[in-house]
């Protein structure tokens, strides 16, 4: 099995981990911490969340060049790009400790509505994710090195038993009486250990070097003229999660902090498994770009991964619509029952950005980033303003209408963009994804509100449930959702998986 395949199944088992295991320590978290704390605790994860944008999308752009320059068995090159980076990286590096220091002296005032309690761990919290922070942007870099060497099983690998470790142990000081500073604390100390264990595979594994030959001003001119927007791009996913749990700290307190951040990561969920997809795919874009596919080549392409994206959403989503609410209630309880709405409207509103992720992967192969980056931040951040003010009228519930509002605005422009400019046929992309599955969806969600009159309130119950929803909808997909093609992937698959 090839690299890029291992490294998808990894990429799923990852998503099903974190999110399997998240939905399992999240009440625990609660609990343990109380409503208050743990809303500190994800209040100041979101401030910190701003920061880490400045990458300015490095990243990306190391795989990308480091690409090239294999392709072009350009050693020196690749030398001294790296060395160019890591130089990059320690700059901004000492940006993020300057910008920290600043922050730290305006706790105070910035967040008012804290207690003079909470607002002692949320400096003491502060102060060590920021040291987090200025080791974690460079440290990415070997990520992204590994990646561009094709090596996608190590990385994934890694990242999969830190986050067995980390929960294995988060329960642990918790049980042992630890506080929302402990697990910051915790947390830093695992990606210090990662980000050296990757270090070591890169130059000890991948035998890659480093060394500034020149400090070139048009490659340092190159790296951030194909950064800079998906930095703003980032800046935009940041600004559009976690804008609101600053907002809400800001105008109301760590409780509504809680529940907007509960829904916020239910919502985000939703969209990970999407896009374990479509993340193998920009390779792919790039190839049909470079060979000059046609319109009608790409279109098929995109259709065919947004009906495998649209299958699993859909699942996800009716799941969620039917039983979410019997699921917030015995998971977190009715303190968190807004929540529910607030993931649903996300998932929502992420889904067609979603089976349009390679729409995506195209822009970034061409370049042509530009036009959604500065769409997304004026209607985002308008949307957010707009959200602000329903927060005193319609609460929590206000704050994320009034941001997806601007998010699905942004939508409905970048398809009249794909159009024009991609000459995507977007017309014929919405036909051939919804055909057969949309149809067959209602009907399942009509048997989902059926299979909701089982009686009983427990676990058990909802776990019946959603069993029995999960058999309706895999047999009418099967049987009316999916093409010819679809179905022999499906054939394919499950001798495979019986024989492992």
């Amino acid at each position: 099995m090839s690299q890029i395949k291992k490294g998808a199944i990894l990429s799923y088992l990852n998503i099903i981990l974190t999110n399997g295991i998240g939905l399992i320590l999240t009440p625990f978290m609660i609990r343990k911490l109380g409503d208050s704390e743990y809303g500190l605790y994800t209040l100041i994860g979101s401030l910190i969340g701003y920061i880490s944008v400045l990458d300015f999308g490095l990243n990306n752009t190391i795989v990308r060049f480091v690409s090239k320059y294999r392709a072009l068995k350009d050693e020196d090159g690749e030398k001294n790009f790296l060395a160019t980076t890591m130089l990059i990286y320690g700059i901004i590096s000492a940006i993020v400790v300057i910008i920290g220091i600043v922050l730290f002296f305006n706790l105070d005032e910035i967040f008012k509505k804290l207690t003079p309690e909470e607002l002692y761990k949320a400096k003491i919290m502060f102060v060590i994710l920021i040291f987090n922070m200025a080791t974690t942007l460079p440290g990415g870099a070997f990520t992204a090195i590994s990646n561009a060497y094709e090596r996608f099983v190590f990385p994934r690998a890694l990242v999969i038993i830190k986050y067995i470790l980390r929960s294995v142990m988060l329960v642990m000081i918790l049980l042992l009486g630890s506080d929302s500073i402990g697990i910051v604390v915790l947390d830093t100390l695992l990606n210090v250990i990662v980000i050296a264990i990757s270090a070591y595979y890169v130059f000890k594994t991948l035998k890659v070097k480093m060394k500034l030959i020149e400090l070139d001003k048009s490659l340092i001119k190159q790296i951030f003229n194909y950064s800079f927007w998906i930095f703003i791009f980032a800046m935009v996913g940041q600004f559009q999660w976690r804008s609101g749990q600053v907002i809400l700290g800001v105008v109301s307190g760590t409780k509504d902090v809680a529940i907007f951040g509960v829904g916020i990561m239910l919502g985000t969920y939703y969209g990970a498994f999407s896009t374990a997809i479509s993340s193998v795919f920009l390779p792919r874009a790039t190839q049909m770009t470079v060979l000059n596919a046609t319109s009608e080549e790409l279109t098929s392409t995109m259709i065919r991964i947004g009906r495998f994206s649209l299958i699993t959403l859909l699942m996800i989503f009716g799941g969620f619509l039917i039983y979410g609410q019997q699921f917030i209630h015995l998971w977190v309880g009715d303190t968190y029952t807004a929540a529910w709405a607030i993931a649903l409207i996300i998932m929502f509103s992420y889904t067609l950005p979603l089976i349009q992720s390679f729409a995506n992967s195209l822009l970034e192969s061409k370049s042509l980033f530009s036009f959604k980056a500065k769409t997304y931040i004026t209607l985002i951040v308008l949307g957010t303003v707009i959200g602000a003010y329903m927060i005193k009228p319609f609460g929590v519930l206000g704050l994320i209408i009034g941001s997806t509002a601007g998010w699905i605005l942004s939508q409905v422009i970048m398809n009249f963009y794909y159009s024009k400019i991609l000459k995507l046929e977007i017309g014929r992309f919405f036909r051939e994804v919804s055909n057969g599955l949309l149809p067959s969806f209602i009907g399942i969600i009509s048997l989902g509100y059926v299979i909701n009159f089982l009686p009983g309130e427990g676990w058990l119950n909802l776990v019946i449930k959603i069993l029995a929803f999960t058999v309706v909808f895999c047999v009418l997909i099967y049987k009316f959702g999916m093409n010819k093609s679809e179905k022999e992937v499906v054939h394919s698959l499950i001798p495979k998986i019986i024989k492992r």
